[in-house]
């Protein structure tokens, strides 16, 4: 375990942010009320939260607003941090509160916690995979729905960059922009008209279009599926001229060999998108003696 406190590095959305988020899980979960958990009686218990695999933790926000949306009182005492790297059988947190609160709240929760958890710990594994080169790995508008400022948020705790927010922070022209215009020269100049004071990013899919984007100027080109001699000829033309991005069907086989080549960031829908959640449980009792209690 790393003990990082990245939390005090990357600030998560603002609270009224994870607030709604948390509002609309527990509505569609709890709906008119949780029948089953009012068969126990409402008093006091204890509970541990188990992590079953090998992950990096993001999400404590979340899984503590659930948990303060049912039981205002409830104590939670987090054994990690945010963004710390876990091993398999970790206990990441010990609570007290009223036992029909923290079963009601347990799957909102849970599930929060363990989508970005998901969301940080593939990002972790990117990262590390470009580690030494001048590569950043960035994330995309491929998000869960509703999810997007928490799954942002995940990507940077894994130690990823934010691509833009949405369709309203950047101007990003893509292939049917620039067709649309009829070249990319034409497209950079209307957006530089319409938008001046926003990031321009241009996706380019052939080296004259490239050329085209770094005689005009922009803050980023996208080379999109360009193939790794194109995409290597397309770093010696720009020659750090302008920031250079590949995006398109990357995984972890093939990132290293794409960062080698001296491009400054790589976009990966995958983060966000392909999430595969981190198996976690919530137990009520204290903790048992195999996990440290």
């Amino acid at each position: 375990m790393s003990g990082t406190g990245i939390a005090d590095i990357v600030e998560p959305p603002p609270y009224a942010a994870v607030l709604a988020n948390v509002a609309a899980a527990l509505a569609e979960d709890l709906g008119r009320g949780d029948v089953t958990a009012a068969l126990l009686p409402d008093g006091d218990d204890v509970a541990y939260l188990l992590c079953k695999q090998e992950a990096v933790i993001a999400g404590r926000p979340w899984f503590d607003a659930c948990h303060r949306a049912l039981d205002p009182d409830v104590h939670i005492d987090w054994r990690v941090h945010e963004g710390d790297h876990v091993r398999a059988d970790t206990v990441l947190a010990t609570l007290a509160g009223r036992s029909r609160a923290l079963v009601s709240a347990e799957r909102s929760a849970l599930n929060f916690l363990q989508t970005l958890s998901g969301t940080a710990t593939v990002t972790a594994a990117f990262v590390d995979a470009v580690r030494g080169t001048r590569t950043k790995i960035l994330d995309t508008r491929k998000t869960l729905p509703g999810l997007r400022l928490a799954q942002k948020y995940a990507v940077r705790v894994g130690g990823g960059v934010n691509h833009r927010i949405g369709l309203y922070d950047a101007v990003m022209l893509k292939e049917n922009h620039i067709r649309a215009f009829g070249s990319v020269t034409a497209a950079i100049r209307a957006a530089r008209a319409a938008q001046p004071a926003l990031p321009l990013i241009v996706e380019v899919e052939t080296l004259a279009q490239l050329e085209e984007a770094l005689r005009e100027g922009c803050e980023r080109i996208l080379v999109d599926d360009f193939d790794a001699d194109t995409r290597q000829e397309a770093v010696r033309i720009a020659n750090g001229r302008i920031p250079l991005e590949v995006s398109g069907s990357v995984d972890l086989g093939r990132v290293r060999a794409i960062a080698e080549d001296g491009v400054d960031c790589i976009s990966i829908g995958a983060l966000t998108k392909h999430v595969q959640a981190i198996d976690l449980s919530m137990k009520l009792g204290p903790v048992p003696a195999q996990y440290g209690g």
